[in-house]
């Protein structure tokens, strides 16, 4: 028998006393592997190579939505059944697929070798691999690994291994170096700008975001390096870089109105930025977007949403719905919950909310079913057979994709929310 976890009690003030229900059974999440569409389009000279089997070369190219004649950033070295049986050298294929790869695209400057599921079952040590690779291939290219295997990660646990693989070949930051604000999280680019934008009107000049768009322009990192977390599910990253000497800044996460400006603030006192500068500068922007939230309010106040565990984002969106919309969490389930990391955010839920983290899915599907709530967010396994029963449904893998950070896409963050709703009461009519 799967018995539930004992609800575990922290000792400390705040969050630490929030009961957490915690479960391991059955679980719906997509591999780690599907973090390499985002990163693909972010690192513009990037490769993200996988080894693996002919399914994960599906699961990229359908997922992705990439046509055959396209030159993705992204590809599958695929492993045959004579590599699966040992009856052939893994680690001389590889080379021969990187090389040939190098020869073909010569404008790649840093190629990731993306373990998987097959890859981990064989025991390819791609991290000697990747060594060896990169003592023959620079300078011209540098190479790195880490795993997106579903053995090992899930859904955006991918971008948290690729980005922790980068901390350690990330440049010193030199002794003289003024003090920097390191952003962590792939983001849209146009979001990146618009945080630019807004950090150097605080007057906060030296600003960096890993990843960056070039791997010749990736952060240096060191003592004077303090980083706030874009993205939630980043915690091998931050350990990564404390290990180099950086400094986390501890801030709910820039999600909505409020979460932004929360955000902007826990940089802005670091920084010693003039308390009226800084509502100066958020004021009209944290004014537009509540203005874009209340086109919203009507439709989303107290309607009532339920979160499976995908993508580790839940606890922000809950936050978010909560706060700023009005929205009611009843059950918030996160794959894997890092208190440290989600101290301000969890703060801010309501208190009878039910936080739970890893998933038994047929216990957690009872619960669901029990409180039949207004909206359920889920990944794509769940939702069609959900949506049969007549639940209406939130794909979570879509608050991934989209721009959702900032006070610019507070709109466009409610109305993902939104949009379900509006489309179950046409369908009634």
């Amino acid at each position: 028998m799967n018995e539930l976890s004992p609800i575990e009690t922290g000792q400390a003030a705040g969050c630490l006393e929030r009961p957490i229900l915690r479960e391991r059974g059955q679980r719906e999440v997509f591999c780690g592997l599907t973090g390499i569409i985002w990163l693909h389009r972010k690192i513009q000279d990037a490769f993200f190579l996988i080894v693996g089997s002919r399914t994960c070369a599906h699961l990229m190219q359908s997922a992705a939505g990439v046509m055959i004649f396209a030159e993705p950033r992204f590809g599958t070295a695929i492993m045959e059944e004579k590599d699966l049986a040992g009856l052939t050298d893994a680690n001389e294929e590889l080379d021969r697929v990187v090389a040939r790869l190098l020869e073909r695209r010569p404008d790649i400057k840093l190629l990731f070798l993306v373990g998987s599921c097959p890859s981990e079952v064989i025991k390819l040590d791609l991290a000697r691999a990747a060594e060896r690779l990169s003592a023959d291939h620079s300078p011209n290219v540098r190479i790195l690994n880490y795993s997106g295997s579903g053995i090992e990660t899930t859904f955006t646990e991918g971008e948290d291994a690729c980005l922790a693989s980068l901390v350690p070949s990330l440049p010193d930051a030199d002794d003289s170096a003024t003090d920097q604000l390191l952003v962590v999280g792939a983001l849209a680019d146009v979001v990146e700008d618009q945080f630019t934008r807004l950090f150097h009107a605080l007057g906060i000049e030296n600003v960096s975001f890993l990843p960056a768009r070039n791997a010749g322009t990736m952060p240096f990192v060191g003592p004077g390096t303090r980083f706030l977390l874009a993205q939630p599910f980043l915690t091998e990253t931050s350990r990564a870089l404390v290990r180099r000497g950086a400094v986390h800044l501890p801030a709910p996460f820039p999600l909505g109105a409020r979460g932004t400006t929360a955000w902007l603030r826990a940089a802005a006192e670091s920084f010693g930025v003039n308390e009226s500068l800084f509502d100066e500068i958020t004021g009209p922007a944290e004014a537009r977007a509540n203005k874009a939230l209340t086109h919203y309010r009507e439709e989303l106040t107290g309607k009532s949403v339920f979160f499976f565990p995908d993508s580790q984002l839940e606890i922000p969106l809950a936050r978010f719905l909560w706060q700023e919309l009005s929205m009611r969490p009843l059950e918030v389930g996160t794959p894997f919950l890092n208190k440290s990391l989600m101290a301000p955010e969890l703060d801010a839920l309501p208190e009878d909310v039910l936080v739970s983290e890893g998933q038994d899915v047929d216990r957690q599907l009872d619960r669901c079913h029990a409180q039949h709530p207004d909206i359920t967010v889920c990944g794509l396994g769940l939702a069609n057979p959900l949506e049969v029963e007549g639940m209406t449904t939130k794909w979570s893998i879509e608050l991934v994709f989209t721009p959702i950070q900032g006070y610019e896409q507070a709109g466009d963050l409610a109305e993902l929310f939104a949009r379900p709703l509006v489309r179950r009461t046409r369908l009634e009519v």
